[in-house]
């Protein structure tokens, strides 16, 4: 039976948050913010919980404390998806090609239990895998290349845009093949060198899974007062 493995990218610098550590770290309601995300995902049972830190970081043994199955590799890479494939390289010897590896931005502390859980279980059967995300709501705007005051150049279609968040969850060979792409090094996400993947016939290109507004993600110093109000309404500290 296919095991489940999730990965928590956690190597990046944030520039976009500032201040003077990485925004993993960051004070969420009384806790640092990778330790609310790791609480959330143990509610899913997984073989391991494998967090890729920066070859250099100096403060995730000092702040967060151990979990039951929560293993802290120095795998970073240059990259999100140099990061992820250096952590399913760690993994290779204990993963099967039809495991399952979900992986979850260490900044998206509120993802609801539920979706967690409908993630695993629209996508169990699946040859592929797939992510949360939301339709589109918002009306979409193309605008022109000024900086200074960018004027609209027209309203885009919405109809078929998602907003995609994590997790994404892929077959651990789908995702390890889609990240030797040479395509791979620009993904922004899993799901994106999947479909570079998929784009070659190898698979077929990956679900979509409802999401849930709740699931932010936390960019900038701001984003932890909302993060904190939506664990308080979820029942979390």
């Amino acid at each position: 039976m296919p095991r489940m493995w999730i990965v928590v990218p956690a190597a990046g610098t944030a520039s976009r948050f500032g201040g003077s550590r990485p925004k993993q770290y960051a004070d969420l309601a009384g806790a640092p913010m990778i330790q609310r995300t790791l609480e959330r995902l143990a509610t899913l049972g997984a073989s391991a919980i494998v967090v890729a830190l920066a070859p250099d970081d100096a403060e995730y043994e000092r702040v967060v404390p151990a979990h039951p199955g929560v293993e802290a590799l120095r795998c970073g890479g240059e990259t999100r998806a140099a990061t992820v494939r250096n952590a399913l390289a760690a993994l290779a010897g204990r993963c099967a090609d039809d495991d399952w590896i979900l992986v979850h931005d260490a900044a998206r502390p509120c993802v609801p239990r539920d979706a967690l859980r409908r993630l695993a279980d629209a996508v169990g059967n699946d040859a592929v895998g797939g992510l949360l995300a939301l339709p589109l709501a918002d009306t979409l705007k193309r605008a022109d290349a000024s900086a200074d005051a960018p004027r609209v150049i027209r309203t885009e279609n919405r109809s078929s845009l998602w907003l995609a968040q994590t997790p994404q969850m892929f077959r651990y060979r789908i995702l390890a093949d889609a990240l030797a792409l040479d395509a791979a090094g620009d993904a922004t996400d899993e799901a994106q060198a999947v479909e570079a993947l998929a784009a070659t016939g190898a698979c077929a290109m990956p679900r979509l899974v409802p999401g849930s507004p709740a699931n932010i993600k936390v960019t900038y110093v701001g984003d932890l007062a909302l993060a904190a109000c939506i664990l308080q309404t979820q029942g979390d500290p």
